[in-house]
């Protein structure tokens, strides 16, 4: 689950992917196998922090708003003992002008902003403190799979690149002319992430490169799990590389590690130059942007100087590349980008 977006199932290649797989990252006795760690448990999050064997997480949520504007969110959580949290919420919106509600919403003139509470995020019927918790569990696992896939690239040399951006950047098309060009000098493998269809794996494969396709369903991330699961049915070659390609979103893959290297960020100069102010934490998260379909700029009025400065200003340490896929303009600086990276990464293996 995604706090922000409540993710659905997973599936790699048709198969499903769940918690209760039998599989070498989510198995529940705590073994530090060699590779992934196994987790044969049931991940239930109680309102009431209680762990059963069963899964009772039944939250009824009454929400009362009472037309006004006064923003109290009385968090009642009687818990009977038996996993059953009743939570009734009540919303007394007297409108006196301000909001001192528990939710920390920021009301501005002609705007409302969620993201100001300690959870910088907001979910109907949680509390922050609540929000935050759950954030932390659901990362701390993220991260923990993680790191047993960095550690399983790493024994390798293999080097690997989640490629991040929203819908219609040009992601793909990029990896295909990547992959063309630089197949002759790396074994290239790819795991393509999308809510549904195998139809970016299927273009990834015409290049002749190894593909996994993993479809997310309501999901809108990949997540350490699922790249873990994609990695057992790839064989990877020593001292190769690997792109990911993550579901089209600016928002929620940016907190979750995948065990790649690096986050390249893909921002096409047909969406708009303000791009990282507006979805900061993915240009915060990643190490390179491409600004991708440069080709385009001579019927575009896009100013680059000021899309590159707004990134900078989100993240100093950001590096840019001005790339078009189909000129080849800016291509032979993102390959020396890489190379330069995969040979540490060979060196270190």
């Amino acid at each position: 689950m995604c706090t922000v977006c409540g993710c659905g199932q997973a599936s790699v290649e048709g198969k499903a992917v769940g918690d209760h797989g039998h599989h070498h990252h989510d198995h529940g006795h705590d073994h530090d196998h060699h590779h992934h760690d196994h987790d044969h448990g049931h991940d239930h999050v109680h309102d009431a922090d209680h762990a059963h064997a069963h899964d009772h997480d039944h939250v009824h949520t009454h929400d009362h708003v009472h037309g006004h504007d006064h923003g109290h969110d009385h968090d009642h959580g009687h818990d009977h003992g038996h996993g059953h949290a009743h939570t009734h919420d009540h919303d007394h919106d007297h409108d006196h002008g301000h909001d001192h509600g528990h939710d920390h919403v920021v009301v501005g003139e002609g705007s409302r902003h969620y993201g100001g509470g300690i959870a910088g995020v907001h979910v109907p019927g949680l509390s922050q403190d609540r929000i935050v918790k759950i954030e932390r569990d659901i990362l701390s696992k993220n991260d923990r799979l993680a790191r047993d896939n960095r550690r399983t690239l790493a024994e390798k040399g293999v080097f690997a690149l989640n490629f991040v951006s929203s819908p219609g950047s040009g992601k793909t098309t990029l990896l295909c002319k990547a992959i063309g060009d630089l197949k002759s000098r790396f074994a290239i493998s790819v795991i393509e992430g999308d809510q549904q269809t195998s139809n970016d794996a299927d273009r990834i494969r015409a290049t002749g490169a190894p593909a996994i396709q993993v479809n997310t369903g309501k999901g809108c991330h990949l997540d350490a799990s699922m790249v873990g699961h994609a990695l057992d049915d790839l064989d990877l070659p020593e001292n190769s590389l690997l792109f990911i390609e993550n579901v089209g979103n600016l928002v929620c893959p940016a907190a979750f590690d995948l065990g790649e290297a690096h986050k390249v960020a893909v921002l096409s100069v047909t969406e708009g130059e303000d791009k990282p102010l507006k979805y900061p934490d993915m240009f915060a998260a990643s190490d390179l942007m491409l600004l991708n379909k440069s080709d385009l700029l001579p019927h575009l009025d896009f100013d680059v100087e000021a899309c590159v400065a707004a990134a900078r200003r989100v993240n100093p340490r950001l590096e840019v590349i001005t790339v078009s896929a189909r000129s080849g303009e800016g291509m032979d600086a993102f390959y020396a980008w890489i190379e330069k990276r995969a040979a540490l990464a060979a060196k270190s293996a």
